[in-house]
């Protein structure tokens, strides 16, 4: 009781100012919902494109769009959200992208033929974009620097559990009631997001000044340079890359239009996107380390479930109950790392969590053909806590360490950067499974002989095992040659590990360019 009669007017009024008011808590809770049904969105459908493409009767390379035109128009919109947020102010802003998302996600559940679903996926990717960074720009303006320990995991959490635990989902819904309620799940939460932000967000006013403004030309660049760098990216691994024509016409135009596009930000009175914030130190290698976690975020979403379904021949629902530990690990681990944040250097911990995720894929080098729940639960588990240790502070410190004014623009390029980082990490991981499988058949085929004791052992079991079904012969060789290529695919899966253990542990090391944050910025008290 001494001390309270001691404090002075000022100190009490700083303890005041450093509490979170519950209605502005509950309306930045309510938007980091409407985030994960945004990011959510992308795997959930990745993981029922087949029966997509069933119930659409389209082709396989006409349902790949469903994907590559919601991630087109998400990457387009996200950087442009800065410039929007500023002159629609937060509210309107998040009304918008939450309600034509829902819209979206209505015409998708109703879409009959392909060429409807891939227009409103890109309509629905596009509106539904301006949530993710809106949600990151709220977080880093509106709560004081020393409450940025309790934001922090939660955006963390929901940025990497939306795409970790997007298959499981996915699998789930298909398989329970059927892939249109991938879309009409949208609905009833979308209408309650807009709702709930139009009814509690007051962060901030609009500036309609700054549409007067608008550059369309940057606009035009943006979308072309980043447009056609997501297609180059999505669609160069099935192709030939440069070979193919329409590869070749992107490539093309994205160095065209990224020419132009760099040339517009630098010289417009109102540029679309201010690119001069890399020059913040912290916030430039923040965006290059969450370019790089968007490599691993995406990549391992995207390899798991491929081994399972090519390798073990497991269903979605199936891929989705062995990988569900991963998004429970990053479940418990947010708020751990969140009082970490507190106590710890920040790089240490962006340097501890890269190096797990490197120790965890590094053990996925020795994957066989038999690798199950049991032989991924170690991988796994390094994975969450890896992803959780390194993303969350790697935000911090990026966005946290910025002035207030400068935080909504940056947060779109930030966002951007992991995006892209997911891009260029699938195209990448399916450029070596492609080339690396047919190096391991190749030689396996060398050593598959006649003068192979081992190989002809084999193929007289096989032969054996086959009597009276037909050409024995033939068909045992037939499956000494799915053998073969089965075990060429698990070597490439082994080289992908491998080339993305060698990425982390480099990168772990690249954390010693950042500058140690304030300690109100760790959540800390200022001394």
């Amino acid at each position: 009781m001494a001390e309270a009669t001691t404090a002075s007017p000022s100190t009490m009024n700083a303890a005041a100012d450093e509490r979170i008011p519950p209605r502005r808590l509950f309306a930045f809770l309510i938007m980091v919902f409407g985030m994960f049904m945004s990011i959510l969105d992308i795997q959930v459908v990745s993981a029922s494109l087949s029966e997509i493409q069933a119930g659409l009767s389209a082709s396989s390379s006409e349902v790949s769009w469903v994907q590559t035109s919601y991630l087109i128009a998400e990457v387009i919109a996200i950087p442009l959200s800065g410039f929007l947020s500023r002159a629609f102010g937060t509210r309107l802003l998040f009304a918008i992208s939450a309600s034509g998302f829902t819209i979206a996600s209505f015409f998708c559940g109703f879409a009959s033929t392909i060429e409807q679903m891939i227009l409103w996926r890109a309509i629905q990717g596009f509106l539904g974009a301006g949530m993710i960074p809106t949600v990151f720009a709220s977080a880093y303006t509106v709560f004081p620097r020393s409450k940025f320990h309790i934001v922090g995991p939660i955006i963390g959490l929901v940025a990497t559990l939306a795409p970790t635990i997007g298959p499981t989902v996915g699998g789930y819904i298909t398989g329970m009631m059927s892939w249109h309620w991938l879309f009409f799940i949208n609905i009833v939460p979308g209408i309650g997001i807009t709702i709930g932000v139009l009814a509690l967000v007051d962060f901030d006013r609009p500036n309609f000044a700054l549409l007067e403004h608008f550059d369309w030309w940057g606009l035009l660049f943006m979308a072309g340079f980043l447009g056609t760098l997501e297609y180059v990216l999505e669609e160069g691994p099935q192709s030939p890359w440069l070979e193919d024509t329409s590869i070749a016409v992107c490539a093309a135009i994205c160095v065209v239009s990224a020419i132009a596009f760099f040339w517009r930000v630098l010289s417009a009175r109102e540029p679309i996107v201010d690119l001069r914030t890399f020059t913040d130190r912290n916030f430039a290698v923040g965006c290059l380390i969450s370019l790089c976690v968007g490599v691993g975020l995406y990549g391992l979403t995207y390899i798991y479930p491929r081994y399972l379904a090519e390798v073990r021949g497991y269903s979605a629902l199936m891929i989705g109950e062995t990988l569900f530990i991963s998004g429970l690990t990053m479940f418990l681990t947010a708020p751990i790392v969140g009082r970490l944040m507190t106590k710890y250097d920040m790089r240490y911990l962006i340097a501890i969590g890269l190096v797990l995720f490197g120790l965890g894929t590094y053990q996925m080098t020795w994957i066989t053909k038999d690798y199950d729940f049991y032989e991924l639960l170690i991988p796994q588990l390094l994975r969450g806590v890896g992803m959780m240790l390194a993303i969350v502070p790697t935000n911090t410190i990026a966005l946290g360490t910025l002035a207030p004014e400068r935080v909504k623009n940056a947060s779109g390029l930030f966002n951007l950067t992991r995006n892209l980082g997911g891009a260029v990490g699938l195209a990448v991981i399916n450029q070596v499974l492609n080339e690396r499988t047919d190096l391991h058949i190749s030689r396996l085929h060398d050593r598959v002989t006649w003068g192979n004791a081992t190989a002809v052992e084999t193929l007289n079991m096989l032969t054996q095992r086959m009597q009276g079904m037909g050409d024995s012969a033939l068909m045992a060789m037939k499956q000494l040659s799915q053998i073969v290529h089965r075990q060429a695919v698990v070597m490439g899966y082994g080289d992908a590990f491998f080339m993305l253990t060698v990425f982390y542990f480099g990168l772990s090391l690249f954390v010693l360019v950042l500058k140690k944050p304030s300690a109100t910025v760790a959540g800390g008290d200022a001394h």
